[in-house]
């Protein structure tokens, strides 16, 4: 049975992998993933210079700088792709760098007797949540699932408010102008959301592990779904089922369980690459499997129409001539002729096969095809 620091644990990690996958389900759907990892190194540096500005290190004020650096950004690498020179990708690798790299460094120069070191930015560490509680109602509750709680309500609240305006702005941002939608507001009120919460998740898993929730469960609902809610609901899942099973490998083998349950994020997204019925590994070899299948039955259709009713009929029409003449082997002549069968395309008689009315309709339609082809070329 669980304890109370293991329910702590895997409450603070499920709160991060539902926030992430509410906002991150949208940053995949319009292209931003990136945004995402510019706006969690950013926060370094607006951490820092909040920090060194004010001397805060808690509270609203290096929330206010992490997430207007975040923020900035991801406006900065597009203002300087916009200039035309650079290209979009160009300037964000030097954008995103530039701001992580002065924000450690910062670190180094400036907050080495402080709490705040380069693992505590890149790792976190979620083990340790447990550590640091409030009471509310009677009860301890450990401060960062306290302020992700809140972070995730406001995404929560924020996502069905605007939920037609997001999908819209998403997939045809001219049609959500057009529509009066602003979709530009709406994409700075997604990454102020993605700035704020990458923050409250500072403490819980750091910097570069809550990428891992706010991208990989949103890219696998991508794989898996047809539709944006679907999408969210195996994000959601997935991410869910990733603190769970992150959080049983890394106290088995004594890892950081920050970074278990990231790298188990990768399991969802491996499985749906492999057997998601949209666009896994399997799906794919059986659609090309199908189409190769459709493509022979059509070269037997071909074959038996250009012999019907000439002097080599009989002979043309047996499976011995499938395997001579068209260079099958026995094998893939019995499947072939097996699935046209299925298809209602062609009838056997013995060992004789000859075509139904149905394999001479697309038999026809076939050399129409090819005629207004060589018409079309010549």
């Amino acid at each position: 049975m669980l304890d109370a620091v293991a329910l702590m644990i895997l409450g603070t990690g499920a709160l991060v992998a539902i926030s992430g996958a509410l906002l991150g389900t949208f940053l995949v759907l319009r292209g931003e993933s990136m945004s995402g990892d510019a706006i969690s190194h950013a926060i370094v540096l607006g951490i820092v210079l909040a920090w060194m500005l004010t001397g805060a290190r808690a509270g609203l004020v290096p929330v206010a700088g992490a997430v207007l650096a975040g923020v900035g950004a991801v406006f900065g690498a597009q203002a300087l792709a916009r200039s035309k020179l650079l290209g979009q990708d160009a300037a964000t690798g030097i954008v995103f760098p530039a701001m992580f790299a002065l924000g450690v460094l910062l670190i180094n120069l400036n907050a080495r007797n402080l709490h705040l070191d380069i693992d505590t930015v890149l790792l976190g560490e979620i083990g340790f949540v447990w550590l640091n509680t409030v009471v509310i109602f009677g009860i301890d509750w450990p401060v960062a699932g306290v302020t992700l709680a809140a972070v995730g309500a406001l995404n929560v609240a924020v996502v069905a408010l605007f939920w037609k305006e997001w999908k819209i702005a998403a997939f045809d941002p001219g049609l959500a102008s057009a529509l009066g939608l602003r979709p530009g507001a709406m994409g700075f009120l997604l990454l102020a959301l993605t700035a704020a919460t990458a923050v409250a998740a500072f403490d819980a898993v750091g910097v570069v592990l809550f990428l891992a929730f706010l991208i990989v469960p949103a890219v696998t609902g991508r794989l898996v779904a047809a539709s944006v809610g679907g999408m969210l609901a195996v994000a959601l899942v997935s991410g869910l089922a990733a603190v769970g099973i992150g959080y049983a490998a890394a106290f088995r083998a004594d890892v950081s369980l920050g970074g278990g349950m990231a790298l188990a994020t990768g399991l969802g997204l491996v499985l749906a690459l492999v057997a998601s019925p949209r666009s896994g590994v399997v799906a794919a070899w059986v659609r090309r499997r199908a189409l190769r299948e459709e493509g022979l039955v059509a070269v037997l259709i071909a074959h038996l129409a250009a012999h019907e009713g000439t002097a080599e009929e009989a002979e043309e029409s047996g499976p011995a001539a499938l395997v001579e003449h068209l260079g099958w082997r026995a094998a893939q002549a019995q499947t072939v002729v097996a699935a046209a069968l299925d298809r209602g395309v062609i009838r056997r008689e013995g060992e004789r096969l000859s075509l139904t009315e149905a394999g001479r309709a697309l038999a026809r339609a076939e050399v129409r095809r090819n005629d207004r082809r060589r018409a079309l070329a010549d």
